[in-house]
């Protein structure tokens, strides 16, 4: 039996690729610079908001839910639009209406948790189960 021939199929490539790949990669940011210096700053940063967003409903949406994390992208995102205001370009008032709609969020979950309730992360404290007839609550008078 002979030995097989080369390096095994998942073994590194030594053949010097690394030096290929680190021109394309090199190549590959500044062509990402180049991107961003073209855009306007406003767009940019109201993109970074957009994704502190995301991370606040990340975590609002874990069950149970990751508050003291949620918490910080929440008043990350706050000190940006409230600090920039009338500064954020068209997008502005999304990202007003998107943390004013996080914050409500959090409010409602905490509290609920706190409550000790079920908590649906898309819309608050979820709604307390209808009594079964008979049990106290009822009202139907079974």
């Amino acid at each position: 039996m002979g030995k097989p021939s080369g390096p095994p199929p998942d073994a590194p490539d030594d053949s010097g690729d690394d030096a290929l790949d680190d021109d394309a990669l090199a190549a590959q940011v500044e062509a990402m610079r180049a991107e961003l210096a073209s855009a306007p700053v406003e767009v940019v940063v109201a993109n970074h908001c957009y994704g502190l967003f995301e991370l606040a409903a990340v975590y609002l949406s874990q069950q149970p839910p990751l508050l003291d994390q949620a918490r910080l992208a929440i008043d990350a995102l706050g000190c940006l639009v409230d600090g920039l205001e009338g500064r954020l370009g068209e997008g502005e008032g999304a990202l007003k209406e998107g943390l004013t709609n996080l914050r409500l969020a959090y409010v409602q979950i905490d509290g609920a948790q706190r409550a000790g309730a079920n908590v649906d992360p898309v819309v608050g404290a979820a709604p307390d189960p209808a009594p079964e007839p008979g049990e106290p609550g009822d009202d139907t008078g079974g």
